[in-house]
C-alpha cells in the first residue's frame, strides 16, 4: 500500500512539474517550450486528469483518445465559461493570456486535488509499453520525410522525397497486412497514427501560408480573426447584409473561435502554423480513434486494413485540412462511438462524458452534429422495434443530444444554423420532382454513378479501383446480412452500418441531399461504419472461390486492390506518368495556374503581401472593394476583408468612386480573371482609367479616384 502510495505521489509530482515547465515557458515566453510543452500539456493533460478522476476503465489507447478529447473539450468550455462571466467581473478581454492562465491553472489543480482525495491513479506510462514503442521508432520517419519532402517541393519543387513516402506507406501497409504474427501489437495503431501524420503534414508543410484546398478555411480563419483580435467570442453575429448568414453559421462555432483563440494565447503560434500543423496533428487521432472503435469486432489487422482505406481518400488530407471546425467535430464523433461501445465504463461516467463529446461535437461541427443525431434516433428506434433495448444507446442519450443541439442553435448567431437546417430540407423538397433526373445530381454523384467519362486511361484504371473498394464494401454489406462472415457485429454496429449504406444511396438518389455537405465529404464521414464492410467483401469472395489458405488469398485481394488505390487517390501514379495531376504536393511545379492559385487556393507572398497592405491602409467599411471570385479569399483571410464587403468584377463592371480594385497573382502574373466565366486581364478596359496606388510584382491594388 505504502508503495501504492509513493507512485501515486511520483506520479502527481510529474504532472505539477510539467505544468511548472509549460506555465514557464508560457509566461517567460521561452521559444519552442512555450509551443511544444504548452501544446502536448494543454491538450494531453486536463483530460487525462479527468479520466483518473472519474477512474474510467480504458485501454492505453483509449486513455489517450480520450485525454485529447476531453482536453479540448475542457479548454472549450473553460473557455466559454470565461468569456461569459468575465466580463461579468470587469474583464474586457477575458481570452487573454492572464485570465486563461489563471483559470485553467485553478481548474487543474482543483482536478488534482479531486484526484488525490479519491485516490485515483495518475499512472502516466508503463515500462513495458515504453519498450513496445522505442522499437517502433523507425516508423516515425515517415512523417519526418512527409515534412521533408514536403518543405522541398514548397522551395524548389522536387517532389523525390514525398514520392517515396508514398512507396513507404504502401510498404508499410503491406507489412501490417502479411506479417500480423511477427508484429508487436503496437505496431498498428502506431502505424495508423504516423501514416495519418504523413499524409496530412505532405499537404500542409509545402507553404508557409493558408492552402484553401476549395474548402472554408478562409471564412473560419476570417471568423477566428475577429475573436482573437477582441480576446473575447461575440455570439451576436455583427453582420447583417452580404454573407451573413455563412459568417453566423461558423461564428457559431468554438472549434472555430474559442479553441484557436484559447491556443493561440497559450502557445503565442503564428494562427497561419496553428491551423496547418497544430489542427492536423489533433486530427490524426481520428484514424487512430477508428483503429480503436473497429479493432473491437474485426481485430488489429482488420482495423489496420479499414483505417488505410478511410486515409486512402483524398478528401482526408486534402478537402478536410480546410475544414478546421470538422477536424475538430470528427474527433469528439469518433469519441462518442467509443463512449457508445466501451461496455467497462460505468452508467454515470459514460453518461457524463456522452454529454461533454455531445456538447464539444454540437459547437464544433452543425452537420456533423445533425448526421450523429440522425444516427443514433434510427438506431434507438430499430432497437425498439426489434425489441433488442440496449444500454449503449438508450432515449437518455438521444433526448440530450437533441437538447444541446436545439439550445445552442437556436441562441447563438441569431439562429442562423437553425434556419440553415430549414432551408436545406425546403431545397431538398423543391428537387424531388426531379428524382429521375441525373443531372439535377452533383458532379462528384455522376462520377460515382458512371455517369461521367473518365478524360484519361489512367482515371479510368483509378476510377475501376475506386469502383472495386466501393463492390468490396456493398459484397461484405451482404455477406454480413445473409450471415454469410465470420464476424457477427453486434445490434447496435450493425444497425449503425446499415443506416450508413442507407444513407449513402439516399445521398446518391436524393437530388440536393449531397449539396448539404458536399457528396466527397459525406463519403469520408460515412466510411467511418462503411471501411470494414470492405475486408468483409474480400473475406466473402475468397470463402466462396477457395477453400484453403483463406487469409492469405485476402491479403494478396486487399493488397491489389488498396494499394493502387492508395497511390492513385494521391495521385502518384498520375506524377510518375506525367498526366493530369490534382496533387498540389507533388505536381505544383506543372499545374494549371487557375486549378493551383484559383480552385485549390494556393497562395503565394504576392496575394498575402496585397492583401495584409488593404488591411493596414483602407478602411474596408466605407469604400467599396473589388475583386475576382478567387480573390476574395485572401482578402477575406490576410485581409480581414468581410465577403459582403468585396464586389466581384468582370469586364463590363462599373467602379464607384473612390473604389478599390484588388488584383491578385492570378490577375497580373497569368492574365486569367474569374467570375461568371474567365477572362484574360486585358480585356478589363476600365483598369485603365484607374490610378494604382499598390503593387508588389505579384498583386496590385488600383483605386478609382474621382
Amino acid at each position: 500500500m505504502s508503495s501504492k502510495r509513493e507512485d501515486f505521489k511520483s506520479d502527481v509530482y510529474t504532472i505539477l512539474l510539467l505544468q511548472l515547465v509549460a506555465c514557464l515557458g508560457i509566461l517567460l515566453e521561452i521559444p519552442v517550450v512555450r509551443q511544444v510543452i504548452g501544446f502536448i500539456y494543454f491538450t494531453f493533460i486536463p483530460g487525462f486528469v479527468i479520466t483518473r478522476l472519474l477512474k474510467l476503465e480504458l485501454s492505453k489507447l483509449e486513455v489517450v483518445l480520450f485525454s485529447a478529447g476531453l482536453s479540448i473539450a475542457f479548454l472549450m468550455l473553460i473557455g466559454l465559461l470565461l468569456n461569459e462571466l468575465g466580463p461579468l467581473l470587469g474583464l474586457t478581454q477575458p481570452l487573454s493570456l492572464i485570465p486563461l492562465m489563471i483559470v485553467l491553472n485553478i481548474s487543474m489543480f482543483v482536478c488534482e486535488a479531486l484526484v488525490y482525495l479519491r485516490k485515483g491513479s495518475l499512472r502516466l506510462s508503463n515500462d513495458k509499453l515504453n519498450k513496445k514503442f522505442l522499437s517502433l521508432l523507425p516508423i516515425s520517419v515517415l512523417p519526418i520525410m512527409s515534412i521533408i519532402g514536403a518543405i522541398q517541393v514548397g522551395v524548389n519543387g522536387d517532389n523525390v522525397i514525398l514520392l517515396c513516402t508514398m512507396i513507404a506507406i504502401s510498404l508499410l501497409f503491406i507489412i501490417g497486412v502479411t506479417l500480423q504474427k511477427h508484429l508487436p501489437s503496437t505496431f498498428y495503431p502506431i502505424s495508423v497514427l504516423m501514416i495519418a501524420i504523413a499524409l496530412l503534414y505532405h499537404s500542409t508543410f509545402i507553404s508557409d501560408h493558408i492552402i484553401v484546398f476549395g474548402s472554408d478555411i478562409c471564412g473560419e480563419y476570417f471568423t477566428f480573426k475577429i475573436t482573437e483580435n477582441n480576446a473575447q467570442w461575440i455570439s451576436e453575429n455583427p453582420y447583417l447584409g452580404g454573407s451573413w448568414k455563412s459568417f453566423g453559421r461558423l461564428n457559431s462555432m468554438l472549434s472555430i473561435t474559442v479553441l484557436p483563440t484559447i491556443y493561440s494565447s497559450l502557445l503565442n503560434i503564428d494562427p497561419v502554423w496553428m491551423f496547418k500543423m497544430l489542427f492536423p496533428l489533433i486530427f490524426a487521432l481520428v484514424p487512430l480513434g477508428l483503429y480503436q472503435v473497429w479493432q473491437t469486432h474485426f481485430g488489429s489487422r482488420g482495423a489496420l486494413i479499414s483505417a488505410f482505406l478511410f486515409m486512402s481518400l483524398s478528401t482526408f488530407y486534402t478537402e478536410m485540412l480546410g475544414l478546421n471546425r470538422q477536424m475538430i467535430g470528427e474527433l469528439f464523433f469518433v469519441l462518442l462511438l467509443l463512449v457508445i461501445a466501451n461496455k467497462k465504463v460505468r452508467n454515470i461516467n459514460r453518461m457524463l462524458c456522452f454529454m461533454i463529446f455531445s456538447f464539444a461535437l454540437v459547437t464544433s461541427h452543425y452537420a456533423l452534429a445533425v448526421i450523429f443525431l440522425f444516427l443514433i434516433s434510427f438506431t434507438f428506434i430499430f432497437l425498439l422495434i426489434l425489441k433488442r433495448p440496449s444500454r449503449n444507446i438508450t432515449v437518455t442519450m438521444v433526448v440530450l443530444f437533441f437538447v444541446i443541439m436545439f439550445l445552442w442553435y437556436i441562441y447563438t448567431s441569431k439562429s442562423t444554423i437553425f434556419n440553415a437546417f430549414l432551408e436545406i430540407g425546403d431545397n431538398i423538397y423543391q428537387q424531388l420532382g426531379d428524382f429521375f433526373n441525373p443531372q439535377t445530381r452533383e458532379e462528384t454523384v455522376l462520377k460515382g454513378l458512371g455517369l461521367e467519362a473518365p478524360p484519361t486511361i489512367w482515371n479510368m484504371i483509378s476510377r475501376m479501383f475506386a469502383y472495386l473498394t466501393e463492390a468490396l464494401i456493398t459484397i461484405g454489406f451482404i455477406g454480413l446480412i445473409l450471415k454469410r462472415t465470420k464476424i457477427k457485429l453486434e445490434s447496435e454496429s450493425f444497425i449503425l452500418t446499415s443506416l450508413s449504406m442507407a444513407f449513402l444511396a439516399a445521398l446518391i438518389l436524393v437530388p440536393g441531399l449531397a449539396n448539404t455537405l458536399n457528396m466527397t465529404r459525406f463519403y469520408h464521414i460515412l466510411l467511418f461504419f462503411l471501411a470494414p464492410l470492405c475486408l468483409l467483401g474480400a473475406e466473402t469472395i475468397i470463402s466462396f472461390t477457395l477453400k484453403t489458405r483463406i487469409k492469405v488469398w485476402v491479403s494478396a485481394l486487399i493488397i491489389l486492390v488498396l494499394v493502387p488505390y492508395f497511390l492513385f487517390q494521391t495521385n502518384f501514379v498520375y506524377e510518375v506518368v506525367k498526366v493530369d495531376s490534382w496533387s498540389i504536393s507533388l505536381s505544383k511545379y506543372r499545374m494549371d495556374p487557375i486549378r493551383l492559385r484559383g480552385m485549390f487556393g494556393y497562395f503565394d507572398s504576392y496575394r498575402v503581401n496585397g492583401a495584409q497592405w488593404i488591411s493596414r491602409n483602407i478602411d474596408v467599411e466605407d469604400v467599396q472593394i473589388y475583386s475576382d471570385y478567387y480573390g476574395r479569399e485572401e482578402l477575406r483571410s490576410y485581409g480581414l476583408v468581410y465577403l459582403g464587403f468585396i464586389e466581384g468584377i468582370s469586364n463590363v463592371t462599373t467602379v464607384t468612386s473612390n473604389g478599390i480594385i484588388y488584383l491578385s497573382s492570378l490577375n497580373v502574373i497569368d492574365g486569367k480573371v474569374v467570375g461568371s466565366r474567365i477572362w484574360n486581364s486585358s480585356e478589363l478596359r476600365f483598369l485603365n482609367d484607374m490610378n494604382k496606388v499598390y503593387s508588389n510584382g505579384g498583386s496590385e491594388i488600383c483605386k478609382n479616384t474621382p
